[in-house]
């Protein structure tokens, strides 16, 4: 989605580079255990830093708050539907009150 967006606003080239980071590979221990939310963007803001990538796309839950002030948020991305799955009924009508 990103990829099509910058080629269609900007006619530029784009190469995905996939990162996989600690907490993609570290599924085995408790979060907190092993470096908290930074592990899914450490690898990331440091292949930022060292000018290894340009940008970097990844979701928002895993971001923190505070934030490398050399790196900054300069988009987001429309959020998708949030009520693509019920659980324990078929619609919404039949959840219990």
């Amino acid at each position: 989605m990103v990829r099509d967006g910058l080629i269609a606003a900007h006619r530029v080239e784009v190469k995905i580079h996939v990162i996989k980071t600690t907490g993609d590979k570290v599924q085995d221990r408790p979060l907190a255990e092993i470096g908290g939310k930074a592990l899914w963007t450490k690898e990331l803001d440091r292949a930022l830093l060292d000018d290894e990538i340009d940008i970097a796309v990844h979701s928002m839950k895993d971001v923190e708050t505070i934030r490398p002030t050399e790196i900054v948020i300069a988009a987001i991305l429309p959020r998708a539907d949030v009520r693509d799955r019920i659980i324990g009924a078929a619609s919404v009508a039949e959840l219990p009150q």
